[in-house]
């Protein structure tokens, strides 16, 4: 019952998360801080001219086209864009980090009732062993007891048997 449920959480939290971090990018676009601090800078620059670049190879457009700086609305939109796929990446690495070791503690559960029963099977193993041995010896004893004086001895009927022959004899017929 709780892997459905848990499976079902985590499916609802990604879900969730998505509204979330556009929320997140529309509060960071409009916050003033946020927008001082994604204002066009150099590593911004850096980071336009190597995309573009890129995108340009990839499309099979010219490359050598002067490529024009980012205005500060595009820095903004880019950086907002970055900060709610970084929210939903995260979240999605946290459910996925959660279903692993949900998944570790289910099979440490298991292994752990294995082991029991493994260790439960070797008792038994050694208290049956034991018992074949205990009626090892009591067979050996019944041989020995079987090969020595005959079935008078092991019944103890010695002095029985003696009495009888005694009376035979007192009596002459």
């Amino acid at each position: 019952m709780a892997l459905p449920l848990a499976k079902l959480g985590t499916l609802a939290l990604r879900t969730l998360s998505k509204p979330i971090a556009s929320r997140l990018k529309s509060q960071a676009a409009v916050h003033p801080k946020f927008r001082n601090l994604s204002s066009p800078s150099p590593r911004y620059e850096i980071n336009h001219r190597i995309t573009t670049k890129i995108q340009r190879r990839i499309y099979g457009h010219a490359t050598d086209v002067e490529i024009r700086p980012l205005d500060e609305q595009k820095t903004v939109q880019a950086t907002t864009d970055l900060i709610g796929e970084a929210f939903i990446f995260s979240v999605a690495v946290a459910a996925l980090i959660f279903e692993v070791q949900r998944s570790a503690r289910s099979e440490a559960r298991k292994e752990e009732a294995r082991k029991q029963e493994l260790e439960e099977l070797k008792q038994r193993e050694d208290s049956l062993a034991k018992e074949l041995e205990d009626l090892k010896l009591k067979l050996s004893e019944i041989e020995r007891l079987a090969k020595g004086p005959g079935l008078t001895g092991i019944l103890n009927l010695k002095g029985v048997h003696g009495a009888e022959s005694g009376k035979a004899a007192a009596t002459p017929a």
